[in-house]
C-alpha cells in the first residue's frame, strides 16, 4: 500500500477523532465537577518569595593591646620598731598551784664486773743432766731381743714433786720407735731423785745397746 492509500484509510481518521472527542469530554466534566475551580484557585494563590541574604564571614579579631612598659614596683617601706615602755605586768593570783610529785626512778644496779682470770701458771723450765738417788736401769725388752735389734735411744721427760718423786713420764722420741718407751716409762717412775720443795721437769736420755 503506498502512501496515498494510508493517507486515505478512514480508520486512521476515526482513531483521531475519538481522541479529541475524550479529551473533550474530560474537559467537561472537570468544569462539570468543580475540578476546574480548584486547579484554578490554586494557581491564582500569589506566590511568596523569600530573598535569602549572603552569610557575611565574621570581622576579624581586633589586635591585641600592646604592651606597656610597665614601671618597677616601689621598694617596700622600712617599718621602724619603737620600743614600748617597760611596764610591769601585773598577774592574778590563780589560787593554789598543785605540784605532781614523780617518784624518783630507781637507782640503777651496779655493774658487775668479772676480773679476768689469772694468767696460767709459766711452764716450768726443763733441767737436763739431773741425777737419780735411787731406781735400776730399764731392762732390754725381750722383744727387741727377738728382733735382733742391737741398740735403741729413748729421750724422756720426767715429772718430780717436792719430795723428789716421779710422778709422770712422757716420751720426747725413740729410735727405733715405740721399741724401748714401755721399758723406759717403767724404770723411771721408780726412781728417786733430790727433793727441792717444789716441783720441776727433768730430762733424761736412755741408750740401749745388747750385750
Amino acid at each position: 500500500m503506498d502512501y496515498a492509500r494510508r493517507q486515505r484509510d478512514p480508520t486512521k481518521h476515526m482513531v483521531g477523532l475519538v481522541f479529541v472527542v475524550a479529551v473533550h469530554l474530560l474537559v467537561i466534566y472537570a468544569l462539570v465537577t468543580g475540578l476546574g475551580r480548584q486547579m484554578f484557585q490554586i494557581i491564582k494563590k500569589p506566590m511568596s518569595a523569600t530573598i535569602i541574604e549572603e552569610i557575611k564571614p565574621p570581622p576579624p579579631p581586633p589586635p591585641p593591646p600592646k604592651k606597656l612598659d610597665t614601671p618597677p614596683p616601689p621598694p617596700p617601706k622600712i617599718e621602724t620598731f619603737v620600743p614600748l615602755p617597760d611596764t610591769a605586768v601585773v598577774t592574778e593570783s590563780a589560787g593554789p598551784t598543785i605540784t605532781v610529785v614523780q617518784p624518783e626512778p630507781p637507782p640503777p644496779k651496779p655493774v658487775v664486773v668479772e676480773a679476768p682470770p689469772p694468767p696460767p701458771p709459766p711452764k716450768p723450765a726443763v733441767r737436763k743432766g739431773i741425777v737419780r738417788l735411787s731406781g735400776d736401769d730399764p731392762v732390754y725388752p725381750r722383744q727387741a731381743l727377738r728382733a735382733n735389734i742391737e741398740k735403741g735411744l729413748v729421750l724422756a721427760r720426767v715429772m718430780i714433786d717436792e719430795k723428789g718423786n716421779v710422778t709422770d713420764v712422757i716420751i720426747v722420741s725413740s729410735q727405733p720407735p715405740k721399741v724401748f718407751d714401755q721399758a723406759v716409762i717403767d724404770a723411771l717412775k721408780e726412781w728417786k731423785f733430790k727433793p727441792e720443795g717444789e716441783k720441776y721437769v727433768g730430762e733424761i736420755e736412755i741408750a740401749f745397746k745388747m750385750q
